[in-house]
């Protein structure tokens, strides 16, 4: 919840006067928990607790990569209060399609050590470990198999140079989703955090787009 895209967020609510609740999932950041033990399942029901205990009135819900996934989850089980997503590089069941991608023996290798590492510029240690039983609960959580049965507004930003989840992800969310107000934007040049400059002054824009618009129709 220190990252660049959720400071500038709530910077930008801050000037419209607009309330805003930026958190850590259980086991990262500042939240309690040990992240090896962690499942999707457990995040989707942070998601959930927050916008049951915390969130007051209609929310725009804006998911960064995994939180990407997550979001749809919450709209899902929440459309009465979730009424418009932000996906930034959504990663809708990227994790277990990358998984079920790999050769048989390398799956079966990281189920003995129940320990999958994926090389990644964005760590310190140039690493993720991810747990087996993290894959295996995720396989659980999947969409992509099926209609996505979120009706409100859907916005999912994208860099083409994405070299964690590719842009086609997000064209593919898009197809799912029944919503039929439903943008994907790409962008030709960054990466998958979309933390430069241009990214989030066009994340701002398109949050404050929506905005406009559902106030509007509240109106």
């Amino acid at each position: 919840m220190m990252g660049t895209k959720a400071l500038a967020i709530e910077e930008f609510c801050k000037s419209l006067g607009h309330a805003y609740i930026r958190f850590d999932y259980s086991g990262i950041g500042k939240s309690e928990g040990n992240f090896e033990e962690c499942t999707l399942g457990k995040w989707r029901k942070d998601v959930l607790s927050i916008i049951d205990d915390l969130a007051e009135g209609p929310q725009i819900l804006v998911g960064s990569s995994l939180g990407g996934w997550l979001m749809f989850h919450a709209a899902i089980a929440r459309p009465q209060k979730v009424v418009a997503l932000v996906g930034v590089a959504a990663a809708v069941d990227v994790l277990v399609t990358k998984f079920n991608q790999l050769p048989v023996e390398v799956q079966k290798e990281i189920e003995l050590k129940g320990v999958w590492s994926i090389p990644s510029k964005y760590s310190e240690e140039g690493v993720y470990h991810i747990q087996h039983s993290f894959i295996q609960e995720a396989k659980h959580h999947c969409l992509l198999h099926s209609p996505i049965p979120v009706n409100c507004p859907v916005r999912l930003l994208h860099c083409m140079e994405d070299d964690v989840v590719p842009w086609h992800t997000s064209v593919q969310v898009a197809d799912r989703v029944v919503s039929t107000n439903v943008d994907v934007i790409l962008r030709k040049h960054g990466d998958h955090r979309m933390k430069e400059k241009a990214d989030i002054h066009l994340l701002v824009c398109t949050i404050d787009d929506l905005i406009d618009r559902l106030s509007t129709v509240v109106t």
